[in-house]
């Protein structure tokens, strides 16, 4: 059920996502209903991550102790010297219980709300600035992509993937002086952008949940 779901909410979600930040490029303006599909979907990846995560550490723990691999991926285990769960609540629990449960693994550091305020300053910087041609087009794209990555990462156990953001805003910084159409001030708004874009990327953020032998990659 982890494995369809997430087939179902990141690529799927990806693939809409990506749709829609192509529309300035293929068909010269955003789209407002678009826009806010794609949002809905975008928020929904970073609450599925921990969930893959997951699966894959208790595969690899099952074929640690010698279970067949495709058996346990389909029919499920149960894993050996396991606690039990007091953490999470029953269900039938009362609703105000439920509303912390909903958000563990996901946490929206300041850096990354305003890596993402960024981005989104960035798509729409073409029309404030005059920017024309591939120039308009790197910050509409890259901007839409700056979103992406930095609301993805809020789950915690992807959060490495900020350094994504570090390439882009190089990219930001450098674009508009190396591609057609961009105006002086679009180029200075590339290099302030770009080079705060950077600075952000690099805190993690706070990290709430622990997550086993994972969180060595949680850097």
């Amino acid at each position: 059920m982890v494995t369809f779901f997430f087939i179902l909410v990141v690529p799927l979600g990806i693939v809409s996502i990506v749709l829609v930040i192509l529309q300035p490029i293929a068909v010269g303006a955003w789209c407002t209903l678009c826009l806010a599909s794609a949002a809905l979907m975008l928020v929904m990846i970073p609450f599925t991550v921990d969930e893959v995560v997951a699966m894959g550490q208790f595969l690899a723990q099952s074929v640690r102790e010698g279970k067949p691999l495709w058996r346990t991926f389909w029919v499920g285990d149960t894993m050996e010297g396991g606690a039990a769960d007091d953490r999470t609540p029953r269900y039938g629990a009362p609703a105000a219980q439920m509303i912390s449960p909903m958000v563990w693994g996901v946490t929206a550091p300041w850096t990354l709300v305003l890596s993402a305020g960024a981005g989104l300053w960035l798509m729409f910087a073409p029309a404030l600035f005059g920017s024309q041609a591939t120039a308009a087009d790197s910050d509409h794209l890259v901007g839409a992509l700056v979103v992406t990555v930095a609301v993805i990462v809020m789950a915690e156990v992807i959060r490495a993937g900020r350094f994504i953001n570090v390439l882009f805003g190089a990219w930001i910084a450098v674009a508009p002086w190396v591609l057609n159409g961009a105006t002086s001030t679009s180029r200075w708004n590339g290099v302030i952008v770009g080079a705060v874009l950077i600075l952000l990327s690099i805190p993690r953020g706070r990290v709430r949940e622990r997550y086993g032998s994972w969180d060595r990659c949680v850097v």
